[in-house]
């Protein structure tokens, strides 16, 4: 099993604008996020391997993995270090062959038998949720803090719960085994970056 620190995992937000979103993610890494996603959905395979490639060059200056969503020739071309896919991107053990072991490979799940079979794909964490409604994504299909709590103790990987998390309402997972969360609005949209990662960063003492 890869050892993955998913505890504070941001991902970008493509409504800011790409210079605006490299500062940020910088400022979010110097507050301790310790995982990056690049959730890209403007413009052309092109650009986003443009903007992948340079947003690597600053997760890399900092020792921090890149993850690209959904995009196994963009997280290629960039060299990033893993991908994440959904339910509708490409499965996972073809995008495991492509993509060789060392690569990691993160799933979207949203009840236990779809986590094990994620898990037994190749996985190497699950995101899990939403477990609030979120802007960022216009179908939002809402994940029980119970089935969050199961999926957890189904699979021996890292599990991170998403969606419409902030530091005042995340005390909701108190109690369940996740490795960690996910956000985007709660960093990308702050005008501190890197105070509102250390305030994340510290939910669970």
């Amino acid at each position: 099993m890869k050892k993955i620190d998913t505890s504070l995992y941001l991902i970008t937000d493509s409504s800011v604008e790409p210079e605006e979103m490299l500062k940020k993610v910088a400022q979010a890494i110097e507050g301790g996020v310790t995982l990056i996603q690049l959730r890209e959905k403007r413009g052309t395979t092109r650009d986003m391997i443009d903007i992948a490639t340079k947003l690597h060059e600053v997760t890399k200056s900092y020792g921090v993995p890149l993850i690209i969503d959904d995009r196994v020739d963009v997280a290629l071309a960039a060299d990033a270090e893993g991908v994440h896919l959904g339910k509708e991107d490409m499965p996972i053990d073809a995008a495991r062959k492509i993509l060789g072991s060392d690569k990691i490979i993160g799933a979207t799940a949203k009840t236990v038998p779809w986590a094990l079979e994620a898990y037994e794909q190749g996985a190497d964490y699950l995101g899990v949720g939403a477990i609030y409604p979120t802007t960022t994504k216009v179908k939002t299909v809402l994940t029980s803090t119970e089935t969050l709590d199961a999926i957890c103790r189904a699979v021996p990987i890292p599990v991170n719960a998403i969606g419409g998390l902030n530091k005042d309402n995340i005390d909701v997972l108190e109690g369940i085994p996740i490795a960690g969360i996910c956000v985007v609005s709660a960093i990308m949209k702050a005008d501190n970056p890197k105070q509102a990662a250390r305030e994340l960063k510290g939910w669970r003492k």
